[in-house]
Formats: C-alpha cells, structure tokens, sequence
C-alpha cells in the first residue's frame, strides 16, 4: 500500500493515477477517516499526559475520580481509533501503486505496447489445438478430471506428466545458475498475508478459493508466499538483493473470465508455477526487473516457443505494480479476434512493486548508518505449467501429430519426441 503521509501530500496525483488505472476509490472519504483519526489519538496523547501528572502527585479521593475518567475516555477513543484502522486499511489497500513514468496511459486493457516480436512460425499443414494434440496421443483427460473435481480440472497423463516435471526442473536449473535460492512453498496462506500483498480474498469478483471455517485461502501463485515469508522482518543491506524461486500449485476461481478464451488447460482452476520473487533496494530495482524478463526469454527462447514482449498500459496494471511486461506466445490453435485459428496467449509476467508490498507486509533493510527503509520486492514468472505446455506442444507439433521435445528438456524426458 501507499502510505497516508504521501497520499495526503500528493492528493491530486493519487486520484488522477487512480483514474488512470480505472480504480474508484474514495480519496476524499480515506482523509476524512485519517484526520478524524489524528483528532483521536491527539485526545488520547492529551488523556495520557493529565493521567500521568496526576499519577505524580498524592492521590486523593478527587484526584482518583479524574484518573479513573480519563482512563475511561482513553478507552473509548481507542476503540474509535481501531475502528477508523479499520476502514482507513480497506480504502488503502484499494489505492494502487503509482504508475511507472514510460507505461502508456491508456482506459483499453488491449492497448499495450508490442516491445519485441517474433516471426511467426508457418505450417505447411493445418496445425491443430493443444487439445486435438494431447487427447489423440492420450496425454490428458478432460472428462475424468471433471469427473472427479468439476469442470476445468484435469489430469496430465504418461508423457505430458513427465513433461511438467521436466519444465519445472529446467526453469529451477536456469533459477540455481542466476543465483536463486529454490523454495517449494505451501499452496495456502493467511487471508492477511493475500491482503497485504495485493490480492484479495473475498467478494465477488475475486480469484481466490477460501477454505471454509478457517482465515486461509489456496495461493493463486507464490509471489503470495515468499512474499509473506519475510513479512514483519528487517533485513540486512548486505543480503541484497534475496532471489528467490518458488514452486508451487496455483488455484483460481476465474471469476468474471466466462467471455475470455479459456479452451483445454488455458485458463484452469489449478496449475504449478514456479516464480521469481526478489528483495531488493530501490536503486537496484529497475535493473532487476529488466533482469527477471531476460530471465524469461531465455527459457522461452530456448524452448523453441516464438513470443512477443508487451508492455502493460494503465488500463491492464495490477494494483500493486508500477510497471510490468509479458511474455505472449503464438499458439497456432487459440482463434484471434478475426475468428481464424492463430494468436498470442500470455504465458509469463515481471513486475516492479517498488515498496507498495513490502508496506503493508512490513519488511524492511537496515542500512550500514543504522537507519531503515522498505525494500522493493519484484515478482515474474519462471515458467507457468499449463501456458507453457500449450505454447510448446502447439508449436512443435509435426504433420504426423507428434511432438517435438525441445533439446534442453530431453535428458529429463528421455526422448526427443513424443508419439503413439
């Protein structure tokens, strides 16, 4: 989150960045709430300093009777107090990050910018879907999968089992070689920890499954959890940046997603993800987030996977990001807006969230003078299971319906192709 001090220093900036990023949010109501509260903590300060000189001088019958009633106004301020937090938190935590100075402002969601592009691969047959591909060669089960745990659940079956554990080996690998430190975190975390990291848990658009009669909920990545894993911790200047990769099921309801294309394992319920996740100070933050989006060309390079490289426009920014690319694949089998067969699909994201997380999770670094500061935290992905999957079987798929293994991934699969 922002803090109050620069929200109410930067009022006009606050409510045109919110309206540059479509968010409506109540700026007027959030300062009204801050200067009641100032109001009732300078009454409580008050209180406090009458108690204590009483306290100082012999207590008498009078003396106790004001003691006793200065105590009890201290409580009911208090509880004011706690309550405008309260209201104050809501309102904060749906004001957004401040927007990166070089990202277009734009109220179309489409309207981002193309950095770098591919060529696009051609066929000298009619190339078909990841779905078409994985069910003739019996690689996935659809109907088993809803079967069993509702529709847009799945199971990944003899080779395209091992390729989900190869994919995610090999992005671990490149991780280990860039100086990350490998995690596999637990797919569940506090409602508070989700809140504080941006997303949220409850209401009806969100993507999050809570777990009945408990404050938990199912991770939607683990940007969440390594986040939260140096939540109210001070961290030392020397040990930065942290890189860290995280491995992890995601779960997410897709709410409001009913007119996106979400065809086969597209856009799904559950997958795994590994993802990057850095600690850093905010002079280094810029060139680490140009770093995370090498990072993931690299892999998607490597992995015979054409894509291009957008850049996010106000309209399609996260709440707490201030900039963030994409990595979008050319998958031969999603339709385009022109109803034939071919389009890009986003398949990784790299964000800055400067010290907008790290805020509201309350993590800092102590400098070498002694004083401290709110790191930077910077998130993208290392490969995305699904996404990947579909971009790499669609494009290296033969004539013959068969499936190319790109080089890097053979020594785990243990053939260069897969076929019946």
């Amino acid at each position: 989150m922002l803090s109050l001090k620069f929200i109410r220093e930067n009022v006009d900036l606050i409510k045109e960045n919110n309206k540059n990023r479509l968010v409506d949010v109540d700026v007027d109501r959030l300062l009204e709430l801050d200067s009641e509260r100032l109001s009732n903590l300078k009454e409580v300060e008050n209180l406090r300093s009458i108690r204590n000189s009483k306290s100082k001088t012999k207590p008498t019958p009078e003396i106790i009777k004001k003691m006793k009633e200065a105590g009890e106004k201290i409580k009911v301020y208090e509880e004011k107090i706690r309550n405008l937090d309260v209201e104050i938190r809501k309102l904060l935590l749906n004001i957004p990050n401040l927007t990166h100075k070089d990202v277009v402002i734009s109220d179309d969601e489409d309207d981002n910018p193309v950095l770098e592009e591919a060529e696009i691969p051609k066929f000298d047959f009619i190339p078909k879907d990841h779905v078409e591909l994985s069910e003739t060669l019996d690689l996935i089960d659809f109907e088993r999968g809803a079967k069993v745990a509702g529709s847009k659940f799945y199971y990944f079956k003899k080779d395209l089992a091992i390729l989900e554990l190869a994919l995610s080996q090999y992005a671990m690998e490149i991780m280990l070689k860039k100086g990350f430190i490998p995690f596999i975190t637990p797919d569940v975390a506090k409602n508070e920890m989700l809140e504080n990291i941006g997303f949220i848990p409850r209401g009806e658009n969100t993507q999050v499954y809570n777990l009945e009669n408990t404050d938990l909920s199912l991770i939607g990545t683990s940007e969440i959890t390594m986040c939260a894993y140096h939540a109210d911790e001070i961290l030392n200047e020397k040990d930065l940046p942290l890189k860290y990769a995280g491995l992890s099921h995601c779960f997410r309801t897709e709410a409001g997603s009913y007119s996106k294309y979400s065809k086969g394992i597209f856009r799904v319920h559950q997958f795994s993800k590994v993802e990057m996740f850095v600690y850093s100070k905010k002079e280094d933050a810029e060139n680490i987030h140009k770093e995370l989006l090498e990072i993931e060309k690299e892999i998607f390079n490597s992995l015979d996977i054409p894509f291009r490289v957008i850049d996010h426009c106000t309209a399609d920014l996260g709440g707490p990001s201030i900039r963030t690319f994409d990595l979008e694949a050319w998958m031969p089998g999603k339709p385009n807006k022109e109803g034939s067969m071919g389009d890009w699909g986003e398949i990784t994201s790299t964000s800055n969230c400067t010290d907008y997380q790290a805020r509201s999770a309350n993590i800092k670094y102590r400098k070498e003078d002694g004083t401290s500061e709110f790191v930077y935290t910077l998130n993208g992905t290392g490969i995305s299971i699904c996404r990947a999957i579909i971009a790499l079987i669609e494009n290296n798929q033969t004539k013959e319906g068969e499936i190319k293994i790109p080089e890097v991934l053979q020594k785990w699969m243990g053939k260069s192709i897969i076929k019946h």
